[in-house]
């Protein structure tokens, strides 16, 4: 019935997904997308919630509620910004530094079973074509 369904498939198709993740970081205490977040911010700090959002394709209000979370968790800080006296600079706790390279293996493994499952070229065909149609709908 929705074979053609763009909609469809890839909402049931993220769903799996989700469980997967979901999986992988509950041993941190963090859902996937918390973890995705607290990757980037790892990867690029410091970084402005406007930057954050616009890397994650979320809008600043739901960067704020995951931010919210986050520094709850103590796993990061915001501090006022230089570059734009209108926002705060996000930065990582050493907690979160400490937690780095675990959430990375830990979405690593994901990512090889996945491979395994779909085939390597499979899988990376499958992102690269992912990101095209997210790209081309913006």
């Amino acid at each position: 019935m929705f074979e053609q369904c763009l909609y469809f498939n890839t909402t049931s198709l993220a769903r799996q997904l989700e469980r997967e993740w979901t999986g992988a970081f509950k041993p941190f205490g963090l859902t996937p997308s918390q973890a995705f977040m607290l990757r980037v911010v790892l990867d690029k700090a410091p970084l402005l919630q406007s930057e954050l959002a616009k890397e994650m394709n979320i809008s600043r209000p739901t960067a704020t509620r995951a931010l919210d979370g986050l520094e709850r968790l103590s796993l990061i800080k915001r501090q006022a910004s230089e570059k734009d006296g209108r926002e705060q600079e996000i930065h990582p706790t050493k907690k979160a530094m400490e937690m780095k390279d675990a959430i990375n293996s830990a979405s690593v493994a994901v990512a090889k079973r996945l491979k395994k499952s779909l085939g390597t070229s499979h899988f990376e065909e499958a992102v690269d074509q992912i990101r095209g149609i997210s790209s081309a709908l913006k």
